[in-house]
């Protein structure tokens, strides 16, 4: 049987394990069942070892016959169905689970606790490894006490420090300057380590941010490659980098450059993809910007349009991790610091909410908004239940956001007070056409905090991206009561206070924009470029689409331009320029040949098609010529004509109303 590369990867991290003798000797106990402890918790701070004890212990349970069970809880929604599915449930038997990025998790951990641990097989060895020790329950509990042991990684000791930088090649004569540097924190040790075998020793150790500075500094100065480089600032950029983000930047090499990577002391691999340690991704970040800025410049670019195509692709429960991580990648605007902050203390996934959810949603409004709010929102639920995202810590609410989609034919629209004001302003301002719709994210709290709560920050954020991306919208509308606070993100996300009004005694504002002045592509530019300059206010003009055209001024627009086709000239000066359809005049030639094309795919639409093409895309001199060239008798080619014009422009018109719009 042959060596596979995963093999001879396992076999060299096992060569270079150093220490943990009693957590090893813990691990061995309850695999060949001579320890009744069949249940290790393993914790410490970031970069002390966690994830590479676990992987021995993998490779350990290996050795003995037993299958193997490796969760990531960055990766998972910290949902009871969430967990079931990362571990691939029902567990066989005697399987052993390993569980990384337990603090993740800590929503469900009374059920863990409670249910999901107690149905596993007796013969079922579990490993959780967290920043964070075991809560008081584990502990108090006497029939946990008999089957859990706590174990917490502290720092290395002079003789696994000394036999860790042996291991990697250090010199003797220079490793117990190292080891004084390091005090023995195991990812610095081992960057110290990669350094000084390349001959590199830093002189002094200030502090640990700058060693890790000038550690990583060199680094990426010796990296040999470029296909290195911008994997390794693919992996600073991204919250996960999958192996389909880094072929994108990489390519061809994307494979050896995965390993490559998979292999530094501070990449770790996840289900999900590769991670950077949290230390690292600023240091790196930050010295690519410093030596190479448009280069990454370049490379951020990139993983934000592959998120955000990615986002727009996905389905629906895959949606929300491509919205988490295109806030993240925008970290510098208001919202990314957030959820990085959210996912040290567990997950900040954001997930549609269950219906027995709805009560506890009602509750948390009427605590901050008054009872009339509360009512609106039953009513609303009842009405669009599955808008509703929440953000869940153990069973509980921890923050939500309800969207409500107009016109939806509700009486909910005028008996609610604040969609009624923002569906008056959309019709004073700039009134929807047939077939739009407006997004009004109408009710968003935080069980604790109200408006300011993290969860809040996070679910109505991540919840909007996904409609905002994915659905043909012609305004969106965000509500909140607490306008101070959030005025300055509206300000940055280019959107207007556009309708005050009082519900319950309580002023609401509601912060707006118009999609078809300008478009989501051309917002998320501004996005990005905000980004990087931290500009605010309303978009700049040049941004801006003309006001969009009602149905009989564009069916006019269009029948003028079929006349135009070949005039250059004249189609610059046509209303259509600034729509869906076209920018300049050539785009605008370009939509009305396709849509003749899909006149073709209709239903009896050949000859409405060739009609079409001999009348406008390749003309005869006269009608009269167009009809003998077609075979038809005038009046026939006439009605054809009449009504092939009108299936053209229903096509086009779908494109300016929210069908397959031009990239702007």
């Amino acid at each position: 049987m042959s060596t596979s590369l995963g093999d001879v990867l396992e076999t060299a991290r096992r060569q270079r394990f150093v220490g943990r003798r009693a957590e090893l000797a813990g691990f061995d106990a309850a695999v060949a069942g001579r320890s009744a402890r069949r249940v290790l918790f393993v914790h410490g701070q970031g970069g002390i070892g966690k994830t590479t004890l676990l992987a021995e212990f993998g490779a350990r349970a290996r050795a003995a016959g037993r299958a193997v069970v490796q969760v990531d809880g960055r990766d998972v929604d910290p949902a009871p169905d969430g967990l079931r599915t990362a571990a691939g449930w029902p567990l066989p038997s005697g399987a052993v689970l390993l569980v990384d990025g337990y603090e993740q998790l800590t929503p469900i951990d009374g059920w863990l606790r409670e249910q999901f641990l107690p149905g596993l097989s007796a013969d079922t060895v579990v490993v959780l490894a967290g920043r964070e020790p075991p809560a008081a329950p584990w502990r108090c509990d006497t029939g946990w006490q008999e089957l859990l042991r706590v174990y917490r990684l502290d720092v290395f000791g002079p003789d696994e420090t000394a036999q860790l930088l042996a291991q990697a090649g250090v010199e003797a004569s220079v490793r117990p300057h190292l080891t004084a540097l390091g005090a023995g924190h195991p990812l610095t040790m081992a960057l110290l380590a990669d350094l000084a075998v390349r001959g590199q020793v830093p002189d002094t150790l200030a502090d640990a941010p700058d060693l890790i500075s000038t550690l990583v500094e060199s680094f990426v100065g010796e990296v040999a490659t470029q296909p290195r480089l911008t994997g390794l600032a693919t992996c600073a950029i991204a919250w996960s980098t999958t192996e389909e983000l880094l072929a994108r930047t990489v390519g061809a090499d994307a494979p050896a450059v995965w390993q490559w990577l998979a292999r530094l002391p501070f990449v770790t691999s996840g289900p999900g993809g590769l991670a950077v340690h949290d230390l690292a991704r600023d240091v790196l970040n930050a010295e690519f910007r410093r030596r190479v800025p448009e280069q990454h410049r370049a490379h951020e670019r990139l993983v934000f349009d592959h998120t955000v195509a990615a986002l727009r692709t996905a389905d629906g429960r895959h949606r929300q991790p491509e919205a988490r991580q295109l806030l993240f990648i925008h970290r510098h605007g208001p919202f990314g610091g957030v959820i990085a902050a959210l996912r040290t203390k567990g997950s900040a996934a954001v997930v549609p909410a269950r219906p027995d959810e709805h009560e506890q949603v009602c509750a948390t409004i009427d605590r901050f908004e008054g009872p009339a709010s509360a009512e609106l929102a039953r009513a609303w639920l009842s009405e669009q239940p599955e808008r509703l995202s929440v953000v869940r810590t153990g069973d509980r609410v921890a923050g939500f956001a309800h969207q409500v989609l107009c016109p939806s034919g509700s009486p909910l629209e005028d008996r609610d007070p604040v969609v009624r004001a923002v569906l008056d302003h959309v019709a004073r301002a700039a009134p929807i056409r047939p077939g739009e719709q407006v997004l009004i994210n109408r009710f968003a709290a935080g069980a604790r905090e109200h408006q300011r709560d993290p969860y809040m920050v996070v679910a109505g954020p991540v919840s909007s991206l996904i409609e905002w991306l994915t659905r043909p919208l012609a305004w969106s509308f965000v509500v909140v009561v607490d306008a101070a606070f959030w005025a300055p993100k509206f300000d940055y996300l280019a959107f207007a206070p556009l309708v005050r009004v009082e519900v319950g005694g309580l002023p609401h504002v509601a912060f707006g924009i118009d999609w078809r002045r300008l478009p989501v592509g051309a917002w998320l530019d501004l996005m990005y470029e905000r980004g990087h300059s931290g500009g605010t206010g309303p978009a700049p003009a040049a941004l801006l689409r003309p006001p969009p055209l009602h149905r009989a001024r564009f069916d006019a627009a269009v029948r003028t331009a079929l006349q135009s086709l070949h005039r250059p000239e004249q189609l610059a000066a046509s209303p259509l320029l600034g729509t869906a359809l076209a920018a300049d005049a050539a785009q605008l030639r370009a939509a009305i040949e396709a849509a003749v094309a899909q006149v073709g795919d209709l239903p009896k639409g050949g000859p409405l098609q060739a009609v079409l093409h001999r009348t406008y895309v390749r003309p005869a001199p006269t009608q009269e010529a167009a009809a003998e060239v077609l075979d038809l008798p005038l009046s026939t080619y006439r009605r054809y004509l009449a009504k092939a014009v009108q299936h053209l422009t229903d096509i086009l018109w779908t494109i300016e109303v929210g069908g397959a719009a031009r990239s702007p």
